[in-house]
This record gives structure tokens, sequence and C-alpha cells, in this order.
């Protein structure tokens, strides 16, 4: 039987705009979001990207649930989880299926590939000519040994794939650095950029729409200064040398709203650990008067207009 193309029409055609928020969790986070895109007359439904699939019997060619009618409006990635190498390639290419058929998607599945990809993060921070650690990345054990050599200075492992501070191992000589097997084949190696002033900290920035929603400090007795590993959030104010960077980071990889974790070095220079594209903000709300779910729900549909306006 032939798709039939009203399939791929958005929802906003035919009643209210509808923003379909991608979560596995209906957390605190989905739950402020929707209750503030509430506020601003559009409708939310949670979407797990695990339960969507690829579905060319339609004429959008996805078959998402809650959405067998019509299209969402929007799509806000709020997190996705974990699977095999096929299952999040299928997740990804449903946002990237997404984009193709018109849907404004926060953040697309290009900044999200960009971001949870930490080597293709440092590569484009780097390239953009930003501050950011020196970053070898090999699949090579004896690669990484040569590069512990040559540079004689602690270094640290990172996950490839991974957040929250877990799996951060500080390396310090050649016999520190595990077998292949224990870091899933790849090495990230990161120069260690700290300074112990009454313990470590560094910040968190929040970026949306080309510009610093809010920032936090996160302290620690721990050089991972991580909330979920123990950091305490510190209200704080970016200065504009973080806020520059902040925004100028998240244009690298093309995101449309990401946590920027930026630190100070022993000069006092600032330079850019991470880019977030699916950041969490529990952390940082108790920190500022700002509703950041507010802010993020606005932009979006400011997003949407704008489009709309347009004619995209």
């Amino acid at each position: 039987m032939r798709p039939s193309p009203e399939s791929a029409v958005p929802c906003s055609r035919a009643s209210a705009a509808t923003v379909a928020i991608v979560t596995d969790a209906n957390d605190w986070h989905a739950r402020s979001l929707a209750k503030a895109f509430a506020g601003l007359g559009l409708r939310t439904k949670l979407l797990s990207l695990a339960a969507c699939r690829i579905d060319t019997a339609n004429g959008s060619g996805l078959g998402l649930p809650g959405f067998e009618f019509a299209l969402p409006d929007a799509v806000l990635v709020r997190d996705m989880s974990g699977g095999t190498f096929e299952a999040v390639t299928l997740r990804l290419g449903i946002l990237h299926a997404l984009s193709a058929v018109g849907i404004s998607v926060w953040n697309n599945a290009r900044a999200i590939e960009r971001c949870v990809d930490k080597s293709m993060t440092s590569f484009l921070l780097a390239r953009a000519g930003l501050p950011t650690p020196m970053t070898w990345v090999m699949e090579s054990r004896e690669a990484a040994a040569a590069v512990m050599r040559c540079e004689r200075a602690p270094l640290v492992l990172k996950p490839l794939f991974g957040s929250q501070g877990r799996g951060l191992r500080l390396i310090r000589n050649v016999e520190d650095l595990p077998a292949a097997s224990e870091v899933s084949g790849v090495y990230y190696l990161q120069q260690f950029i700290s300074a112990d002033r009454d313990g470590f900290h560094d910040f968190r920035v929040l970026v949306s729409r080309g510009r610093v929603v809010a920032a936090m400090m996160r302290h620690s007795l721990h050089w991972v200064t991580n909330v979920k590993r123990g950091g305490r959030p510190v209200a704080a104010v970016a200065d504009n040398a973080m806020r520059d960077l902040a925004v100028a980071a998240a244009a690298a990889v093309g995101a449309d709203f990401a946590g920027i974790d930026i630190i100070y070095d022993r000069d006092n220079r600032p330079t850019i650990l991470e880019v977030n594209s699916m950041p969490a903000w529990s952390g940082l709300q108790p920190t500022t008067s700002i509703d950041i779910a507010a802010v993020l729900a606005g932009d979006l549909t400011a997003s949407l207009a704008m489009r709309t306006r347009q004619g995209a």
C-alpha cells in the first residue's frame, strides 16, 4: 500500500504545537520541561528512542510511539540511554531522520555525535582555535606509552564515551596505563590541568541559543569535581572570558544548548575541558534564580516560531 503523505505532517498544522521530549525516564528534568512548555501553550509527549523505528511504510519513513498520525513539531533530546553499537546507531539514525523530514531537533544527531565522542569534541575545539588541553587518542597501548614518555607529566585517561566523571584515571607513568581490554581498546589521554586552591574546582556553564544562561562552580577535595562524584555546586557568575569561551565551544560542535566545563589553570587561564550536548541541570538549578527549564523551553519555542515564519 502506498504510504500516506499525511503521516509526515507536523502536529501544529492541525492543532497546538507538540514537542517530543526524548528521555527514558519521567524524571525531574522531564517534568520541569513539560511544565515549562505547557506554560507557553505547547503540548509535550515523552519519547523513548529505543521504542522508535525506521518504517518506510509510513510517509515520513518513521514510526514514533504516540505520533502515529502526525510527527512532533519539535524534539528536545534530554537524554539517550546506552546500548549496543547497533542500537545507538539506530537511535541516532532516528534523530537524523527527524531532521531530514524538517523537524526541529535540539540537539540534533550531529551535535550529539560530536559531543558523545570526546575525541571529536577535542578535535573540533582545537580546530576552532579554542583553549583546550592537549589530547591524544589511539588504540595502541604502546602508542599511549610513547606519549607518556614524551610528555613526562601526569595525563588524564578518560573513557571515549562517558559522562558524570565516571572512569577517569590519573596516569602518572607508563606502568599506570591499563590493558586495552580495560578501556574498550581506545586510549583517550588528556593533559592534566588542575590547580589545588584549598581544594579543586572548575565551572559548568550552560549555553542556550548562543548565550550563557547560568553558571556554577564545582568544588571538591578530589580533582574529579563532577557533582555525581561528590563535587559541591556553588553559585558563580561567568566572567566575560568564560562566557565567550562557552558560547564558542557550543558553536564549535553545533549545539543549540550545551553544558560547557571550564577550568582555570595555575596561571589563571581558562580552558575548555568538555562539551555536553545532553546536560543535566539538577546541580546547577539550586545555584541560580533562573528557571533553566523555562529558558530552554522558551528558546526552543522561539526557534520553532522563527522556522515557521521562514517557512522551514
